[in-house]
């Protein structure tokens, strides 16, 4: 391939002796279709990591050597065979005309908009008193399942977003990092952000949210939120949770989004040193996406990031994004459009769709999109300060399955590290929801189709319908 082919075309924009930042992408990457034999997570996982890790030493050692003698700033990844740098245009064009060298992307900061709280509850919606459990808690009827003795208990949910208010009387006793006495952050919390960081700063030693409310806290309290009296606002309220911040102020980049996945597959101690794959989540949350404006103008910038950390067990739960005005065919950023994100579209209370909700099918890879929906309109959750507040979007949707899946592994944990039978699970136990919108040529009546996927998840309906009962009688 011609060196010019392989760069991204906002790099070659630059002023010639203007530094930019990049990610190189080596030719080789890992093989990893053995991980689908292997039984187990942990299995999985030490395969995976393995493969991983050999493959960068193998293949980087070449490139580094040449970055370092040119003090070129650097730093390598194994989540995929990359490094990320930092140099002028002159340096990287040399670098792309290496041979080992399959594509250079853009690695810039972009302001995603994320959804912010609204006081407003929409007429249609309800509102329910303080002290009862949240409407869009009760409508996928989690307590249903609590009531069962499944509360989530023994798993453990990720989190990467802009950070998250650690010590908010919801989330507190659901951290991993917390005995109820004292904190320990080491293996629970990892910050990406290097630089910047508004007010948690740069690499922050204990989970901090610099985004104006709290979009990643208030994710998590979906997740897990509970603070033992009148906001029961999570769906799994026995799980742990564990964090990593990837935004600063909002701004992510691919780089960013990357070395979380990369501390998830193996967490790390606050020094980034002494990794431990038995303390990795069994799913991961991502209410975020990467536009091509911050250096997703490959769709694929993001895709063996995703496929890698799916392969070693870990369920990748994704928001399809806010861009369902422009109708059919929205769901247009990574990481929603791969096959190995489980993409989740947002509800109302009437389970309908709601206008934002990105349809499928995905812009570049023209797979069903969602996969499932989940509330996603006025949730109210925990934010900033030991605050509540509502709000709206898929950001606020895709907690909502993330809970679930802790919610089904805590009764059936056979299934831990089987992501593609979770999958199938929630999908096949889903609320079905039909449209007349015919988005992807799908014919209006059919499910799954491109608006709602499979459907409205039901967590009782995942547990019981489909699991437990079988198990009894047959």
């Amino acid at each position: 391939m011609e060196w010019k082919a392989k760069i991204d075309p906002d790099l070659l924009e630059a002023d010639s002796a203007e530094e930019v930042e990049y990610l190189i992408f080596l030719t080789r990457q890992a093989n990893l279709e053995k991980a689908k034999t292997l039984p187990t997570k942990l299995e999985k996982g030490r395969y995976v990591l393995k493969e991983l890790k050999d493959t960068a030493k193998e293949n980087q050692a070449q490139i580094i050597e040449y970055l370092a003698e040119n003090n070129i700033e650097h730093r390598p990844f194994w989540i995929a065979n990359m490094i990320w740098a930092r140099s002028t245009q002159d340096e990287l064009v040399q670098i792309a005309k290496r041979n080992e060298v399959s594509r250079v992307f853009a690695n810039k900061k972009f302001d995603l908009h994320l959804p912010k709280p609204s006081p407003e509850i929409n007429p249609g919606e309800q509102k329910l008193a303080p002290g009862a459990v949240e409407w869009n808690i009760s409508l996928v009827n989690a307590p249903r399942v609590w009531d069962a003795g499944y509360t989530g208990q023994g798993v453990v949910v990720g989190g990467q977003d802009t950070g998250y208010d650690w010590d908010h009387p919801a989330l507190i006793n659901k951290y991993r990092g917390w005995d109820s006495s004292s904190a320990d952050h080491n293996y629970n919390w990892h910050d990406a952000i290097h630089s910047g960081g508004g007010i948690c700063g740069p690499n922050s030693t204990e989970p901090c949210d610099d985004y104006s409310f709290g979009h990643g806290t208030h994710t998590m309290g979906t997740m897990v939120g509970d603070d033992g009296g009148s906001n029961q606002i999570g769906m799994a309220p026995g799980a742990k949770w564990i964090g990593c911040r990837n935004m600063d102020q909002g701004n992510g980049t691919v780089a960013s989004y990357s070395e979380c996945f990369e501390w998830f597959m193996e967490p790390t101690d606050l020094n980034g040193m002494n990794g431990n794959i038995s303390l990795r989540p069994h799913v991961i949350n991502n209410s975020w996406y990467c536009p091509p404006e911050e250096g997703c103008e490959d769709p694929y910038a993001l895709q063996l990031v995703i496929n890698n950390t799916r392969e070693a067990g870990i369920v990748v739960v994704v928001s399809t994004g806010n861009f369902g005005s422009s109708g059919c065919g929205s769901v247009n950023n990574p990481p929603a459009i791969y096959e190995s994100a489980f993409s989740v579209g947002a509800t109302d209370s009437s389970d309908n769709i709601t206008g934002f909700s990105s349809r499928g099918p995905s812009d570049y890879t023209d797979l069903l999109k969602p996969n499932v929906t989940a509330p996603g309109f006025n949730v109210r959750s925990s934010i900033r300060d030991g605050s509540y507040g509502t709000a709206s979007g898929t950001s606020m949707a895709a907690p909502h399955v993330t809970g679930l899946v802790a919610l089904l592994l805590s009764a059936r944990p056979d299934l831990i590290g089987q992501v593609d039978q979770i999958e199938n699970i929630i999908e096949r136990s889903a609320l079905p929801r039909t449209t007349s919108e015919t988005c992807g040529g799908i014919p209006a009546g059919q499910i799954p189709n491109n608006t709602y996927g499979w459907g409205r998840i039901d967590a009782y309906e995942t547990l019981f319908d489909t699991l437990i009962f079988p198990l009894i009688y047959h």
